[in-house]
C-alpha cells in the first residue's frame, strides 16, 4: 500500500528548525547574560576590595603624615635649642673680646699711627685714624692680618691726604685712613688653630704600658 503525505511537511520542518534556532539563540543569550553577570560581579568584588585597600592605605598615609609633621616640629625645636645654646656659648666665650680687641690694637699699632675713632657692628670693627705716611698704614694692615689671631680680613676702605697743625708755623701732611677688620670669635680662633695644626686637635694616644722584664 502506498502512503502519500498530503500535509505541508516543508513548512513543518522549517518551523522545527526555526524553533530550534530560537531555542539555541535564547540559551546563548541566557548563557551570555549569566557570564556577563558573573564577570561583572567578579570585577565589582575586586574593585570593592581595591577601594577598601585604598581607604586603608589613605588612613595609614594620613597617620604617617601626622607623625612626619610631629618629627619636623621636633627637629625645628631641636634646631632652635641648638641655636640658643650656641648663642649662649658664644656670649660666654666672647665676653672678653673687647678687652682682647683693645689690647691687640695697642700691640699692633705701629709708631706714627694714631686712631681717632673705632666702631664695632657685630664682628666687624671699623678703625679711623691718621698716619705719618701711607707705609705706616700698610704696616698696620699687615700687622692686623698676620701678627694676631684675633683679627682677620683687614681691608683698607679709604685713605686721603690731610694735614695737622703742630704749632703756629708747623703743619705736617698725614694720611687719614679708614680700615675695617673682622674680630674673630673664640670658636672661630679654635677652628682656625685646629685647621692649621690637625695633630694638636686630636687627643693624644695613650702611652704604651711598660713591659716588665722577665724574672731571672
Amino acid at each position: 500500500m502506498i502512503l502519500i503525505n498530503l500535509l505541508p511537511h516543508r513548512e513543518a520542518a522549517r518551523k522545527r528548525r526555526k524553533d530550534a534556532f530560537n531555542g539555541a539563540a535564547g540559551a546563548a543569550v541566557l548563557v551570555g547574560a549569566l557570564l556577563s553577570a558573573g564577570v561583572y560581579f567578579y570585577f565589582q568584588t575586586r574593585l570593592d576590595d581595591q577601594q577598601l585597600r585604598n581607604q586603608t592605605l589613605q588612613g595609614a598615609i594620613r597617620t604617617l603624615e601626622g607623625q612626619i609633621k610631629e618629627i619636623a616640629t621636633i627637629e625645628q625645636e631641636i634646631t632652635a635649642l641648638r641655636a640658643r645654646q650656641k648663642a649662649v656659648e658664644d656670649l660666654q666665650s666672647d665676653r672678653n673680646l673687647q678687652v682682647y680687641l683693645l689690647n691687640e690694637l695697642v700691640r699692633e699699632l705701629p709708631d706714627g699711627v694714631y686712631l681717632t675713632d673705632m666702631r664695632q657692628v657685630d664682628q666687624t670693627v671699623t678703625l679711623k685714624g691718621s698716619a705719618q705716611s701711607n707705609e705706616r698704614v700698610s704696616e698696620l694692615l699687615r700687622n692686623l692680618g698676620n701678627n694676631t689671631p684675633y683679627f682677620a680680613k683687614p681691608q683698607l676702605i679709604e685713605i686721603v691726604t690731610g694735614s695737622v697743625t703742630l704749632g703756629p708755623r708747623d703743619q705736617r701732611r698725614v694720611a687719614n685712613f679708614t680700615i675695617s677688620v673682622r674680630l674673630l670669635r673664640s670658636s672661630e680662633m679654635q677652628a682656625a688653630a685646629n685647621a692649621a695644626n690637625p695633630a694638636a686637635a686630636k687627643p693624644a694616644a695613650p702611652a704604651a704600658a711598660a713591659v716588665p722584664a722577665p724574672a731571672r
